[in-house]
C-alpha cells in the first residue's frame, strides 16, 4: 500500500488528474451525519468568511483548503502507516472555522445543543487544536486529525499572511503560471495536440 501512495505522488508530471483526487475529496464525507455536523459549520461561519473575503476568494481558499488538508492527511497515513480514506471537506471546513476565530477571536460561539455555555471563538480555536493533536499524536480514530490540522493552520495562515501575500498579488502569480503553462505545452509536457 505505501508503495501504491508513493507512485501516486511520482506519476507521470504530463497527467492532468494528478490532483483530482485531492480535490474531489474536498466534497466528500463519511457518513451522513458527518455531512450534516460539517454542513452546519459550514453554514454557521461561511457568511463571515465570505464578508471577510468575497464570494471569489472564499471559493479560491475553500478549495485549496481541500486539496492542502487531504495532502497533510495523505502524509501523515503515509508516516504512520495507516491507509484510510482522506475527506478533505472536514479539512476545508476547519480552515474556514480556524479563518473565521482567528480574524474575531473574541466573537462569543456556542455548542447547538448547549446554547448556555458560551466560549470565545479564540479559545474554541486552541481546543481544536489541542484534540486535533492529541488525536494525531495518540493514533485516534475518531476523526481524520492530520486534515483538521491541516485545515486549520492553512486557515490561520492565509487569514493572517496568505491575503496579502497571495491574493492582492495574484496578478503576477497567475501570469506566471500561464507562462509556465504555455511553456510545458511548447515543450510537449501535457499540452493538449489537434
Amino acid at each position: 500500500m505505501r508503495r501504491i501512495m508513493f507512485t501516486y505522488f511520482t506519476s507521470d508530471p504530463s497527467s492532468k488528474a494528478l490532483c483530482s483526487p485531492m480535490l474531489l475529496s474536498t466534497f466528500s464525507h463519511f457518513s451522513l451525519f458527518h455531512m450534516a455536523a460539517n454542513m452546519y459549520v459550514l453554514w454557521s461561519f461561511s457568511s463571515s468568511i465570505v464578508s471577510l473575503l468575497g464570494c471569489e476568494q472564499f471559493m479560491a481558499v475553500y478549495l485549496s483548503a481541500g486539496v492542502i488538508s487531504t495532502f497533510v492527511s495523505y502524509v501523515a497515513k503515509m508516516i504512520t502507516g495507516r491507509f484510510e480514506p482522506s475527506l478533505g471537506a472536514s479539512g476545508a471546513i476547519m480552515t474556514v472555522l480556524a479563518a473565521v476565530c482567528t480574524k474575531m477571536p473574541e466573537a462569543k460561539l456556542a455548542i447547538i445543543f448547549l446554547p448556555m455555555f458560551t466560549f470565545t471563538a479564540g479559545n474554541a480555536l486552541k481546543a481544536i487544536i489541542a484534540f486535533d493533536t492529541a488525536g494525531l499524536a495518540l493514533g485516534w480514530r475518531l476523526f481524520d486529525h492530520a486534515a483538521h490540522l491541516g485545515g486549520a493552520l492553512f486557515g490561520m495562515w492565509y487569514v493572517t499572511y496568505g491575503h496579502e501575500l497571495i491574493w492582492k498579488n495574484r496578478e503576477p502569480l497567475v501570469k506566471a503560471w500561464h507562462e509556465m503553462r504555455t511553456k510545458n505545452s511548447g515543450k510537449g509536457g501535457g499540452g493538449r495536440s489537434n
